[in-house]
């Protein structure tokens, strides 16, 4: 099955569309060729048909039954003329229609029906081995056969059907012959038109070919035939997809090395401070200041590779539950409340409370928001995070007690990367990792005020995922 589905892959579109044409034109073509030769054969019949009924006639004419007896007088030169034309052996029969009175050839067949009186009847029938066509026709009689007494007469002519059959044959031939050039010049016209109208697709490949790797611009298909420009409008939109993904890594890389190289550079001061310090309280303090710094470093470097990974990443969509997850995640933030003296809690609007999601991604989005509030809310505060479910989607929240968000950090809040307060020691990603984390989920982030007082509720929300929508998740 493989081998066969690359070697189909391999097939140029030129090739395809002949493939399935020719097939189909041959098909048709055949079929009209069987139905030629029924109607070919229809009309040798009726011509022949109408040559023995000549020669019938001519044999009624020639009949007497003056004497009481029955008696013919043939005109042979007529008849010689059919034998010619009938390209075959040529029998009659004259009879009465008891067959005691018999001139001819005997025991002609018979048609396969009894024959109306004055009408005609022609069929196939065998004769000494050979297929004839047989013409039958019966008429009455003035008076009865003195020696029979039947009052009908039967006249029969047979004629071998090889000339018939030669003679469909040869059309038969002829329109094959027609029909297989004829399908060979619709070939050849399809692979010209079909190379004709395929021009496009080369230009827009030499187009593609002869940009540079870093050339993003969309792709001109004002020229292009109307049913490319959805695949070219789709390429497009992929490129500018991929330039704003580029654009946006570029932006990371600008601003992480900004970022990193800051607090680099005043661990490098501290360091080169320290080592000229000879007292030793003033070098504690600068050991302990060099610690701090290098916490925040550290975190600044796992925030960073976390966003990377948010927005590069494969989302593992998998069930979870969204207390185990809350109570994991205050648990490793427990000790950073505590020594705040904070009144640190888990709520679940529902039990149990099931999600889908990737709990990596949403372990670490609900991590930051919870980081953050603890950070931001004064000591003795209040921070609390939330997990609800309905028929909608999934809700995790962190709610606080603190001072809210700042005007130029609302203003800027949630996708904006490296946004911090005043006095903030952070990077400025959490809400950032939290933001892209809930849009890759086909969620979102929402902050505002908390409404029963001072503080600031964090939520993120993402809705159920349909089964249209099942399979991996970009």
């Amino acid at each position: 099955m493989r081998g066969k589905s690359s070697s189909s892959s391999r097939l140029t579109l030129r090739t395809r569309v002949l493939a399935l044409l020719l097939p189909g034109i041959a098909a048709i073509l055949a079929v009209e060729l069987w139905l030629a030769r029924a109607d070919a054969l229809e009309a040798a019949n009726a011509a022949y048909d109408r040559s023995l009924l000549g020669a019938i006639r001519s044999i009624d004419l020639n009949v007497s039954t003056e004497s009481g007896g029955l008696a013919i007088e043939l005109p042979y030169r007529l008849f010689e003329i059919f034998q010619l034309t009938a390209a075959g052996n040529v029998y009659f029969r004259v009879a009465s229609a008891d067959g005691l009175v018999e001139i001819g050839s005997p025991d002609l067949p018979a048609p396969p029906q009894a024959p109306t009186l004055g009408v005609p009847v022609f069929y196939d029938a065998e004769y000494f081995g050979e297929t004839m066509r047989v013409g039958t026709y019966v008429r009455a009689l003035d008076r009865p056969l003195g020696s029979s007494g039947s009052r009908e007469l039967v006249i029969q002519v047979a004629e071998n059907a090889v000339g018939r059959h030669q003679f469909v044959d040869s059309f038969v031939r002829r329109a094959v012959l027609r029909d297989g050039s004829l399908i060979a010049l619709v070939g050849l016209a399809l692979a010209a038109l079909t190379a004709l109208a395929l021009r496009p697709l080369g230009r827009l490949a030499r187009q593609v070919a002869q940009r540079s790797p870093d050339d993003l611009r969309p792709l001109r298909s004002a020229e292009l035939p109307a049913d490319i420009r959805p695949l070219v409008g789709a390429v497009n939109q992929q490129m500018e997809r991929t330039r704003l993904v580029l654009a946006r890594e570029r932006a990371f890389l600008d601003d992480a090395s900004h970022q990193l190289r800051t607090p680099l550079a005043t661990l490098r001061a501290q360091i080169d401070y320290g080592l000229r310090e000879a007292d030793p309280q003033q070098l504690r303090t600068t050991l302990e200041a060099l610690s701090a710094q290098l916490d925040d470093a550290v975190r600044a470097t796992n925030q960073l590779l976390t966003l990377a990974r948010s927005d590069t990443a494969a989302l593992q969509r998998e069930a979870l539950d969204l207390e185990a997850l809350c109570r994991e995640v205050a648990l490793k933030l427990l000790p950073l409340a505590r020594a705040k003296q904070l009144d640190f809690g888990v709520q679940v609007h529902n039990s149990p409370c099931g999600a889908e999601g990737d709990p990596a991604l949403l372990r670490e989005a609900l991590s930051n928001l919870a980081h953050n509030a603890i950070l931001h809310t004064p000591t003795g505060g209040e921070v609390t995070l939330e997990a609800a479910s309905d028929a909608l989607g999934y809700r995790l929240a962190v709610r606080d007690s603190g001072p809210g968000l700042p005007p130029e950090v609302q203003a800027a809040a949630p996708g904006a990367r490296f946004v911090k307060g005043r006095g903030s020691n952070g990077a400025g990603l959490g809400l950032s990792i939290a933001h892209t984390i809930a849009e890759r989920h086909r969620g979102r982030l929402r902050l505002q005020p908390r409404e029963d007082g001072p503080g600031l509720l964090a939520s993120l929300w993402w809705p159920r995922q349909r089964p249209a929508e099942e399979g991996p998740t970009p």
